[in-house]
């Protein structure tokens, strides 16, 4: 790979999403998010046709293009693919890991999501550039409590491995400073930004807290 994997991983992550909202579609949700300050864009439709998700992956990857920022498919290898997306994200019950590095090769971008550091450990040597750990915090869709970590659990797998953890799940600007705490390279969004009025200041605020917590570093969008 030509660069390392903290290099290659944007702090800043925003899932696009129809199911939870339908008052934007993916592609103005990435673009509103990528003016806001995103500094990645995951493609995440768990449902539909694959012609309807090839479309839509398709108009992500033009409003990424346009910000040089790079798309992460969910789940799917041949959509990212198709689409030439610059990797995917993939869940415990998705694609394995090491095969997806396998099909799409060495300088893809490959996330996987763990939920113990046990299996952010497993991500790694399987050829993962990045983790998404969580449920960090409460969030909606996490009706059981128990399934929540919190930063202490998250800073035990930020430690557990190399590679850049995103914290997922939960996370609002004012919890952003308790991620970086706790060892994480960035966070991931999805209700954050994507179920409000204005993604584009709803991102924004996301950037804003990322910077302040770095202390006036890089900017959270242009790792």
């Amino acid at each position: 790979m030509n660069a390392s994997p903290a290099r290659r991983v944007a702090r800043f992550h925003v899932l696009t999403d129809t199911a939870r909202q339908q008052r934007f579609s993916h592609d103005e949700l990435a673009r509103r998010a990528l003016r806001g300050g995103a500094g990645a864009v995951q493609f995440r439709q768990k449902t539909g046709a694959i012609r309807e998700k090839l479309r839509a992956a398709r108009d992500v990857a033009g409003a990424c293009a346009e910000a040089e920022a790079p798309l992460l498919v969910n789940d799917h290898l041949d959509v990212a693919q198709a689409v030439g997306a610059a990797g995917v994200h993939l869940g415990q019950d998705d694609f394995p890991v090491a095969a997806a590095r396998h099909v799409l090769g060495a300088d893809a971008l490959i996330g996987a999501t763990a939920t113990t550091a046990a299996q952010a450990r497993e991500a790694e040597e399987a050829g993962a550039d990045y983790v998404g750990f969580g449920p960090v915090f409460p969030t909606d869709s996490k009706a059981d409590p128990a399934s929540v970590k919190g930063p202490e659990v998250l800073r035990a797998a930020c430690r557990a491995v190399s590679i850049p953890v995103i914290a997922i799940a939960g996370v609002t600007p004012e919890r952003v400073p308790a991620c970086l705490g706790a060892g994480a390279h960035g966070v991931a969004v999805l209700s954050g930004v994507a179920c409000t009025a204005d993604p584009a200041q709803a991102a924004r605020r996301y950037r804003d807290a990322l910077d302040a917590a770095l202390g006036g570093g890089a900017p959270s969008h242009a790792d």
